[in-house]
């Protein structure tokens, strides 16, 4: 009996492991679905339409990549809560369109694991929630430290990053962030 115990915690672990993981991605899968629709209602209506009833964040911005088919719904703010739904417009950063660096994060195992197929030159849409939609071109990628600069708060230009953890294929979190830098290159229809 004892030798078949150690097999079964084993088994048992693996099995929880393997859920909660499955959990992760189903939960940000099924959360974009839902963002999806709250944020093609806040564009017809104009106001404000949360995702699910308690959610303490709104969809603010579409990014998508349409080379390599990527898309992702972008929430205000990027807090924890947040980023466990989809990729967070960073605080008191410009609004698409603006002058400035507009800064949004996301994890790199769930909403922003394209990043790692973006190439320099690759055209980055922008849409917001009035609407307007930005283009950009990515021309820069660096890697920093989560405490180092590698953002200009202060620009003149009309900026875009999109930033997540570094490296992509690591399994336990780490200090390095991977930054994609973009250009306006058009604005709003």
């Amino acid at each position: 009996m004892p030798r078949l115990i150690v097999p079964l915690v084993f088994a048992v672990t693996g099995a929880m492991l393997f859920g909660h993981g499955a959990y992760i991605h189903a939960k940000a899968s099924l959360a974009q679905i839902l963002l999806e629709r709250a944020f093609a209602e806040t564009i017809a209506t104009g106001k404000v339409v949360k995702p699910w009833s308690w959610a303490d964040t709104y969809p603010v911005a579409r990014i998508e990549v349409k080379r390599i088919h990527a898309s992702a719904i972008a929430l205000a703010g990027s807090s924890g809560q947040a980023l466990a739904f989809g990729p967070g417009h960073v605080e008191l950063s410009a609004e698409p369109g603006e002058r400035g660096v507009a800064l949004y994060a996301a994890h790199r195992d769930t909403h922003f694991r394209f990043l790692r197929e973006v190439k320099i030159g690759d055209e980055i849409e922008v849409t917001r929630r009035d609407g307007k939609i930005f283009r950009y071109r990515a021309d820069a990628t660096e890697i920093v430290r989560f405490d180092a600069g590698g953002i200009d708060a202060a620009s003149n230009d009309y900026e875009l990053i999109l930033a997540t953890c570094w490296p992509f294929d690591s399994i336990t979190s780490g200090p390095e962030r991977y930054l994609l830098h973009a250009t306006m290159i058009a604005s709003g229809s």
